[in-house]
């Protein structure tokens, strides 16, 4: 059993001793309150009625606790202060009722202290206490709401006034409208009404526990903290709703009807009684002088002429001429863009009632005119003869004649266009003439004939002195540039996709790529101490101590193939399509087009025999690859993406967009800093690197898909071979400043190959050192342009 205190508030000494006890208690209540929340999650009251969890959690506070009228929440203070005027005189108020029942009635089963109350409410409150605890042990809880449903009726038939509620404990903060950061340092948060601190609930939950209770508590959503009193408080659901309505932007009072018809005072009816009831006053019967001062000085203006009465208005209307001559004086006249109504054609002789003979129609002429359509009719009408004047009937098509003039009047529109003079030439942006740009190759000076099927690629030494071609017809050809004489001819095992002379002077190398097979050829032209020196170097290989896994079988060739020039055999895994060397010439680059694997790219180091597959993982299909002349970068064409690749730092560094369905070959400017690609649709798109990973220029001269492009390396020129037969030269000058975007001027379209097997210029590069340019085509030939 718990014992429950009832006290007279008759008797003063008792009455204070008590107050201290209970304050104490709260304030031990108030320390505990983290505690109170983790039993209070024991007591099973979580899934009780939302009236029921108000009254009965620990973790809010009672309203003796003063919590509800101190204005818990910025959201409804209107309810706050209704609650505030309403807890002082009304005890019979149903939160006040609901605290002063469940949550005083839990705090005594906790403490064994009651709240001193008026004698007739101790009485009440006994019994009702009585039914609960009888009501709890039997476990049953409809009991207790059908118990509380009765008490509310009981205290809403009370008469408000018959107790005082003065000497209940009430802790509002009394330190008014200041921050309440003030006090975040401080174990308080404020002092009551008797000047005593409240002190702060211990809040010692880490985010965890927050967690937990908003998981495990139903009412988390509905608890606000008091900023005032640093105490949790539960929402009741007036309280939620009133929030929720003003969120919405609705009043705060359910009964208020916004819409309610309004009371129009001023109407205009002339009512018989004043809206007010005060007298009128003096000024009303007295004449007033200022406005005799302002009618005086009107009257004198209309005396003196200065103000003129408002004449009546004319209701005659105005018409104007749209058509009139241009004659100054008229409106439209003034308007510089007005045009004048054509004239109509003055009639002649076939309008005349009496016309001479020649204009009358005979009956064939007649048939013809009605079955002419109206609009290839040359006349309107049919001349007619009349013998006098009387005679002549009314024209039946006037009005439909007038009507059509009307139409032409006022719906063609005359009005004089702004037409700007631009010369059409200024429109073209100003070139320079071809002839400024020379040198450039301009005719066919030589052919060299000899293969018997298409000449894939051509590679020119760094000398300028002879030329490699490499055939479908399994054949390499050596020529001496100057005079197209064939020096040498090689057979090898299969069509050559590819040859490339090594562009380092100090050796004498090609590279000729057939099959899955890459030849490194000593040709044996030209100087012999360079021929020796290159076999030295080739000869002087040791081979390492540890063989490492290489992709690629490097073979030194003996016998009769060493005889023929053949060096080195590299055996590669598929089929080569492309090699490049590198500008110092001891690295050699090859393409093996396979989407499949990530083996398409592998460098060979030549003077180490070496080779290594830079690429972990393929990015689509490569269709060519090229050194950047000067800097350690790798450029890798894809179909639609030219990849530029950091060799030192291994890492990709642009990514450039080609605007293109395809690409088809690509050429690195000789200072680096522009690429040109051609594509099989037709394409030539010119890079600048330093501008943008979009193309600076596109050009479509040829009619066909572009074989190959190539750069000059010193002359500002660069060429490009179609399947339409011809090479474009076109003058790419690259400027030192930066500011200056490169000038692009295409200058001659040559022509000579035969388009065979609709195949065209398979190949074009330029000559080392002269503005010349060497192009090799399906048609079995290798061209000279000079």
């Amino acid at each position: 059993m718990v014992a429950s205190f009832s006290m007279r508030p008759t008797h003063s000494g008792t009455m204070t001793k008590l107050k201290n006890k209970k304050r104490n208690i709260e304030e031990n209540e108030d320390d505990q309150l983290p505690i109170f929340d983790k039993d209070g999650g024991k007591d099973g009251h979580l899934d009780d009625d939302d009236e029921d969890q108000a009254d009965l959690s620990d973790s809010e506070e009672s309203i003796f606790s003063g919590l509800e009228e101190s204005g818990s929440d910025s959201d409804d203070e209107e309810d706050d202060e209704e609650e505030e005027d309403g807890d002082e005189g009304k005890s019979s108020d149903v939160g006040e009722d609901k605290a002063a029942s469940g949550d005083g009635d839990d705090r005594l089963s906790a403490k064994d202290v009651t709240k001193p109350q008026s004698s007739g409410q101790n009485s009440k409150k006994k019994m009702r206490m009585k039914k609960k605890k009888a009501a709890g042990k039997e476990g049953g809880e409809e009991s207790v709401v059908s118990d509380r449903v009765s008490d509310l009726k009981v205290s809403s038939q009370e008469d408000e006034y018959e107790h005082d509620t003065s000497d209940e404990e009430d802790i509002r903060n009394t330190v008014g409208n200041i921050p309440m950061e003030w006090y975040k340092d401080y174990p308080h948060i404020g002092y009551n009404l008797d000047g005593k601190k409240i002190f702060k609930p211990i809040r010692n939950k880490d985010e965890l526990d927050e967690f937990l209770d908003k998981m495990e508590n139903p009412d988390y959503w509905r608890t606000v903290q008091d900023k005032m009193t640093g105490a949790d408080i539960r929402l009741s659901d007036e309280q939620v709703d009133l929030v929720h309505r003003l969120q919405e932007g609705k009043f705060g009072d359910v009964n208020f009807n916004e819409y309610e018809p309004a009371v129009d005072f001023f109407s205009n009816e002339v009512m018989i009684h004043p809206v007010t009831n005060r007298p009128q006053d003096k000024r009303s019967f007295i004449p007033s002088l200022i406005e005799k001062e302002k009618v005086s000085k009107l009257v004198h203006a209309i005396k003196m002429g200065w103000i003129k009465p408002r004449r009546p208005k004319e209701t005659t209307p105005q018409y104007y001429d749209l058509w009139a001559k241009e004659d100054p004086n008229s409106i439209l006249g003034r308007h510089k863009m007005h045009v004048p109504a054509p004239k109509m054609k003055l009639p002649g002789h076939e309008e005349s009632y009496n016309p001479p003979p020649e204009y009358l129609m005979s009956e064939e002429e007649r048939l013809a005119w009605e079955q002419q359509d109206p609009e290839d009719r040359k006349l309107s009408f049919l001349p007619q003869k009349f013998g006098c004047l009387r005679a002549v009937p009314a024209y039946s098509r006037f009005i439909h004649e007038r009507f059509e003039r009307c139409l032409d009047l006022y719906l063609c529109p005359r009005q004089r266009k702004m037409r700007v003079n631009v010369n059409p030439e200024d429109l073209i942006p100003k070139l320079p003439k071809p002839k400024d740009l020379q040198p450039f190759p301009t005719t066919q000076s030589l052919v060299y004939r000899g293969h018997t099927s298409l000449v894939r690629s051509i590679s020119v030494s760094p000398s300028g002195q002879w030329l490699v071609s490499g055939s479908d017809d399994c054949t390499v050809r050596f020529w001496e540039v100057s005079t197209a004489r064939c020096l040498k001819t090689l057979d090898v095992g299969g069509a050559v996709k590819g040859v490339a002379w090594n562009p380092n002077p100090a050796v004498c190398l090609v590279a000729v790529s057939y099959d899955d097979m890459i030849l490194l050829l000593n040709p044996g032209l030209g100087d012999r101490l360079l021929c020796t020196a290159t076999d030295q170097l080739i000869s002087s290989y040791e081979e390492p101590e540890e063989a490492k896994d290489q992709p690629v079988q490097w073979a030194v060739s003996e016998g009769e193939g060493h005889e023929q020039g053949h060096r080195l055999v590299l055996k590669h895994p598929k089929a080569v399509r492309q090699v490049t060397w590198h500008g110092k010439g001891d690295y050699l680059a090859c393409v093996m087009p396979d989407n499949t694997s990530n083996l398409q790219v592998v460098i060979h180091q030549v003077s180490k025999r070496r080779t290594q597959n830079p690429f972990r993982k393929s990015k689509g299909l490569v269709q060519c690859v090229s050194f950047h002349p000067v800097r350690p970068y790798f450029f890798v064409a894809t179909q639609r993406y030219v990849r530029v690749y950091n060799l030192i730092k291994q890492e990709l560094t642009k990514k450039l967009m080609a605007n293109c369905k395809w690409i088809s070959s690509m050429s690195v400017h000789p200072a680096g800093d522009n690429v040109i690609c051609g594509s099989y649709d037709c394409r030539l798109a010119w890079f600048d690197l330093d501008l943008s990973t979009k193309p600076y220029k596109v050009l479509r001269h040829h009619k066909k898909a572009l074989r190959s492009v190539a750069y000059h390396n010193h002359y500002p020129l660069f060429a490009s071979g179609s399947d339409d037969g011809s090479v474009i030269v076109c003058h790419g000058m690259v400027y030192n400043d930066l500011l200056q975007n490169p000038l692009i001027v295409p200058v001659k379209v040559l022509k000579g190959h035969s388009i065979t097997h609709d195949l065209g210029v398979l190949d074009v590069t330029f000559h080392p050192t002269q503005p010349w340019v060497f192009s090799s085509g399906a048609d079995g030939t290798v061209r000279l342009f000079t």
